[in-house]
């Protein structure tokens, strides 16, 4: 469980050095190996060595008993182990926690973004923290998932509450995302407890989270295709936008838009039109309104049953 929780510092930074090691192939950085060999990827001592590093030292890495690498060792070892860019910064943020504890945000929505979300009237378009908790949504994303945004996780919702035939096209490569999202805000603010809570929920919770946390994977998702299976319009392939806001809230404006002329936007029009009785006198954002919400749900279900 601890390595489910994900918290601990130098437990994390353990655990990250572990899996990226047994992931390498060693041909590719100049090992000749034979059918004997029993480790998958390197072993520490290989590490140690194209490291620059004593295998005491890198045994004390992987242990969790060396608490401060330097700038210098951290480079090396992301060059042995292949990082990318998001899993080299997740490395020295862990490095650094026994340094300097980050704590989680306090998030509060502004006014000023929940007119801008006021604004966003084609696409579905919500604002998340680094929990993946929705705090806004506009009344397209509220069509979208069929249910008011506000209390929403998108991680419990795509774990606990779907399946692969359920809102989620890429029910898969979603939870990828979800899990790589997930394990860089552990490593960004290793003392969040709600945070704490919501991985070990997800992780009692489901056998496909669990075995995704274990692989320790970090992915940062700026832009991309996403694709929804709605029961009343079908099929809605999106473009996902993430625009992080400039306040470090670490909250995230999610815009999700069709391509012009597209079956999709075509689909959102008359989705944004199954739910627009009695709504379009106030447009806006997941909270203004319960009575409007509760109208909106209303009229989706209406126009369900016609169908």
């Amino acid at each position: 469980m601890d390595d489910l929780a994900g918290l601990g510092a130098t437990e994390d930074l353990a655990g990250f050095l572990r899996t990226r090691r047994s992931r390498v192939d060693p041909a590719a950085v100049g090992i000749t190996t034979d059918g004997r060999r029993r480790v998958a990827g390197l072993r520490r001592e290989e590490v140690a060595h194209l490291s620059g590093v004593s295998v005491d030292y890198y045994v004390r890495l992987e242990q969790g008993r060396a608490t401060q690498p330097s700038e210098q060792v951290l480079d090396a070892l992301a060059r042995v182990l292949g990082l990318d860019e998001t899993e080299r910064e997740h490395l020295y943020r862990l490095a650094r926690q026994r340094r300097r504890r980050t704590k989680a945000p306090a998030v509060r929505v502004r006014p000023e973004l929940l007119r801008v979300l006021d604004l966003v009237r084609d696409a579905p378009a919500l604002i998340l923290d680094h929990r993946l908790d929705v705090r806004a949504g506009n009344r397209l994303a509220e069509l979208l998932y069929g249910r008011p945004t506000a209390g929403l996780n998108t991680a419990r919702h795509i774990f606990l509450e779907e399946t692969e035939r359920g809102l989620y096209a890429d029910w898969e490569q979603c939870t990828l995302d979800v899990v790589g999202h997930l394990r860089l805000a552990a490593g960004q603010y290793p003392d969040d407890p709600r945070l704490a809570s919501l991985i070990g929920e997800l992780a009692m919770g489901s056998d496909r989270f669990r075995r995704l946390w274990a692989r320790a994977d970090v992915k940062a998702r700026t832009h991309g295709r996403k694709a929804y299976r709605h029961p009343l319009v079908g099929l809605l392939e999106l473009h996902q936008e993430n625009f992080a806001l400039p306040d470090a809230s670490g909250m995230e404006l999610i815009v999700l838009s069709a391509p012009p002329g597209s079956p999709t936007e075509d689909a959102l029009r008359l989705l944004a039109g199954m739910g627009a009785d009695g709504a379009d006198a106030a447009p806006g954002r997941s909270g203004s309104a319960p009575g409007r919400r509760a109208q909106i749900g209303e009229s989706v279900r209406e126009h369900g049953h016609q169908a």
